[in-house]
């Protein structure tokens, strides 16, 4: 049996996907040649904004909930709702489908993260 509260498992859970959050965001802005910092600006520019939405899919994938996605975004000052989050994991999902050489850079940035 744990000895752990439900606050201080919540706690791990949440500094737990802060990581892996941390780690997408590194690995993807360093893939499509952008700073974290361009990541995380308001920009609409479109290899910015397809970075962004590519970091949605693959925390929403780890599962991450909406939620720890738009408060970590928060934590590095670009502020969003849910729905341009899910906007994005939409985007990126039907580009997986239809897309096999994004599929392949997708399956390897999985695989990259390691928590």
């Amino acid at each position: 049996m744990s000895s752990k509260t439900p606050s201080q498992t919540n706690k791990a859970n949440v500094i737990m996907k802060k990581e892996v959050f941390n780690q997408y965001a590194e690995r993807i802005a360093l893939m499509f040649g952008i700073s974290k910092e361009e990541l995380f600006s308001k920009t609409k520019q479109r290899h910015i904004a397809d970075a962004r939405h590519l970091l949605y899919y693959m925390c929403s994938t780890r599962p991450m909930e909406l939620i720890y996605i738009q408060n970590f975004l928060g934590d590095e000052g670009y502020v969003t709702m849910h729905p341009p989050i899910i906007h994005g994991i939409k985007k990126v999902t039907k580009r997986l489908k239809d897309d096999r050489d994004y599929k392949a850079i997708v399956d390897k940035l999985k695989q990259s993260v390691t928590i």
